[in-house]
């Protein structure tokens, strides 16, 4: 319900006149007229005056400041994106900073008018610095919001509107919003970097997501492939490996890799030769599994070195794994299997 809605409904409760209620409050009975067909609003000064008079609390007066519904909200915005091409942004903005004001603890509304008429007057080349103070504070006010994704993009905003500034201490800072293993913080960061000069922190920056993209991707395809297999979808199976090699091959991940990612399937066809020689390629170039840490696209990530004694133990579980029967029984008569597995008489 509405500031007015509420002043009315309770004016009449309580049995008083408009001329009665303005003559109590020191006020025109025609601004307690506007104030309830919601052409103005009370003074801030007036509110308790008015919940006391009205013998409920400021929490009841001001339940206009209740969550509005999606669908209202969707109106609002489609309200402001025609106030925007028919009038001037000057006319706009007025009439959205009333909607705010009637509506202040709805943090989508916020979010959505702040971002819309922040965007429009960079498009119009509306003079910044006469709205970015107000902007700014609505992004600030929604900061704290228990509702994560209006939090980031009211974080993502004031970091766009401080980099756009240059001051990238300030834009640095709403970065500490996201959350560390939110990708667009560290991107973020790498354009900062690249904007005050830290080349080499930048690059390290974009190696480090490249490399976690690879990582994310490459479990991702590899859920989809599983989802194949289970419907049977044999051809959509081949296909979704065959992309596993070739995101280790775009990302420079090895040979080790590209290859593993085939074992699965040519053991579930039973594909004896195809098995094999994946198991024996997998042995062969076991010592390169680190081998992407010297490729040109990870240049500036430091890395630990690779011991031989980890390369030796991968090299024997691999061995114990390719030896299980249970998973490769199939594989008993083949001579390659026993000379591999180092079971051959």
């Amino acid at each position: 319900m509405s500031l007015g809605k509420v002043i009315r409904k309770y004016r009449k409760i309580n049995n008083l006149t408009q001329e009665e209620m303005a003559g109590r409050l020191g006020v025109t009975a025609p601004a307690v007229n506007k104030w309830e067909n919601e052409n103005s609003y009370p003074d801030i000064t007036l509110l308790a005056p008015i919940a006391r008079l009205l013998g409920i609390s400021l929490d009841t007066l001001l339940s206009f400041r209740e969550e509005l519904t999606a669908d209202e909200i969707t109106g609002i915005i489609r309200e402001a994106d025609r106030k925007l091409k028919e009038e001037s942004y000057e006319e706009a903005f007025g009439w959205a900073k009333k909607k705010l004001e009637q509506y202040p603890n709805c943090e989508e509304l916020i979010l959505n008018i702040a971002i819309i008429f922040d965007v429009q007057r960079i498009i119009q080349d509306v003079p910044q610095e006469e709205y970015d103070e107000y902007f700014c504070s609505l992004y600030i006010r929604i900061l704290d919001s228990t509702d994560e994704n209006i939090r980031i993009r009211a974080a993502d905003a004031l970091v766009g509107f401080y980099m756009r500034k240059e001051q990238y201490n300030k834009a640095e800072k709403y970065l500490e919003y996201f959350s560390i293993q939110n990708p667009e913080r560290k991107r973020k960061k790498a354009q900062i970097y690249t904007e005050t000069g830290r080349i080499k922190e930048a690059y390290k920056a974009y190696e480090e997501l490249l490399l976690s993209d690879y990582q994310r991707i490459s479990m991702e395809l590899h859920g989809m492939y599983t989802l194949a297999v289970r419907d049977h979808d044999k051809k959509r199976a081949h296909m979704l490996v065959d992309k596993q090699r070739e995101l280790a091959r775009c990302f420079e991940m090895g040979k080790y890799s590209e290859i593993s990612s085939g074992l699965d399937l040519a053991v579930l066809e039973k594909d004896t030769d195809a098995v094999i020689n994946i198991m024996e390629e997998m042995l062969s170039c076991v010592e390169e599994i680190g081998d992407f840490r010297n490729s040109p696209l990870y240049a500036h990530m430091d890395f630990k070195e690779v011991r031989k004694e980890f390369v030796a133990e991968i090299k024997e579980n691999l061995l114990k794994c390719f030896s299980d029967e249970e998973s490769y029984g199939f594989l008993m008569d083949d001579d390659r299997w026993k000379a591999l597995t180092g079971m051959i008489c």
